[in-house]
């Protein structure tokens, strides 16, 4: 009998240690897969963040630095600087990336680090107990919250992917979801985008991915599901926000008004 379905040579055959409905699973296995597709394992290194993904490295079959919270752009920073042929990526949730290492990606992106950030947002902190996360939507409850998010006391929710893209520097940012199979698939593009401007020393790149948390949320995992699309998705849009050829300097390369 022929297999059809494994795993991606880029990833390890390890029991997970996330929640059942929790799709950092499915995310972990669509970077994977796009490393395998490009073949820059080899020369591939990862990022581990604080969080739920925190044990990311011991799912990626590649190299992989385990950051102190928030701090993985800086980190992925020092990776690429010093071996610049290598492929960077850092893998952080919400809370370790908007809220303790919000300057950490702001300064990075800013900078044009030639990095790939993939950042997934599942509007809570998963692995401390629930609290209240810089992405959590109004009136979503939570432990520290348990009335539900007061925009008037504690402001929106983070619309990352927007803030960054609002950066003068050249980037390529999107935001996907893995909540059904159709957006997996386009997130899937998402993240393959990101990855090949890395390898053609293109730009920064980051890929938001909305993501369930059935435990924290309180809902089933078909809940989970349909409590994203119809909550997050209209406040936290799905698409390309950025192309690095929409800069002007790309634009007047192009247009051979650059010497």
């Amino acid at each position: 009998m022929n297999k059809i379905f494994a795993y991606p040579p880029s990833m390890t055959p390890r029991t997970t240690h996330y929640c059942p409905g929790c799709t950092h699973g499915v995310i972990h296995r669509m970077v994977g897969e796009v490393i395998d597709e490009l073949g820059i394992r080899g020369r591939t290194v990862g990022i581990a963040p604080v969080g739920c993904s925190v044990l990311a490295y011991e799912y990626f079959n590649c190299d992989m630095f385990q950051a102190s919270h928030g701090r993985a752009p800086a980190v992925a920073t020092g990776a690429k600087r010093s071996r610049p042929e290598l492929i960077v990526f850092a893998y952080q949730g919400d809370g370790d990336l908007a809220s303790i290492g919000m300057a950490e990606i702001v300064h990075a992106a800013n900078r044009g680090e030639k990095i790939t950030v993939i950042f997934v947002n599942n509007a809570i902190y998963g692995m401390t107990g629930g609290q209240m996360a810089p992405t959590t939507m109004p009136g979503q409850r939570a432990t520290t919250c348990p009335a539900g998010r007061d925009v008037s006391e504690v402001g929106y929710p983070i619309k990352v992917a927007e803030l960054l893209a609002q950066l003068n520097t050249p980037a390529y940012v999107a935001r996907g979801s893995a909540h059904n199979v159709r957006e997996t698939i386009r997130t899937k593009q998402y993240i393959r985008r990101a990855f090949e401007h890395q390898v053609a020393g293109t730009c920064f790149s980051l890929v938001e991915v909305l993501s369930t948390c059935p435990t924290n949320w309180g809902l089933s995992t078909r809940e989970s599901a349909n409590w994203l699309a119809r909550e997050m998705i209209p406040y936290y849009p799905l698409g390309e926000i950025k192309h690095p050829e929409d800069h002007p300097d790309f634009k007047a390369a192009a247009a051979g008004e650059v010497n």
